[in-house]
């Protein structure tokens, strides 16, 4: 068990590295897809791995500000220099969470319809 906590908290580290790293440079279209499925993927595991029933209800308003924050993030654009910077690191942030939020949302209902 104690290895999989391991690989969700490496999936999250890395998942928000990527997040931040691809909106920093110039990246392909050919690569930048193949990085956003991997954001997908280590979404998924964040959220099958990382969190316990006990951190849902928090992690999923956490989920909820950030998701929000990224349809919105088209605002940023309005700050000199770092504006574009900043919009494209939440959106990608957005794309490696949504996964998450999903699998943990999912977990959290099918646990009520146990009760």
């Amino acid at each position: 068990m104690m290895e999989g906590s391991k690989m969700g908290q490496w999936a999250f580290i890395i998942g928000v590295f990527i997040a931040v790293v691809v909106s920093l440079f110039n990246v392909s279209d050919n690569i930048g897809g193949w990085l956003v499925l991997l954001l997908v993927v280590l979404g998924l595991i964040v959220g099958l791995l990382n969190v316990t029933e006990k951190e849902t209800t928090p992690f999923l308003v956490a989920a909820a500000a950030l998701l929000i924050t990224g349809t919105t993030g088209g605002n940023l654009v309005i700050i000199p220099v770092i504006g574009d910077y900043l919009k494209n690191i939440v959106q990608n942030i957005a794309v490696f969470v949504t996964p998450a939020a999903i699998v943990v949302a999912l977990k959290a209902i099918q646990s009520l319809a146990k009760d």
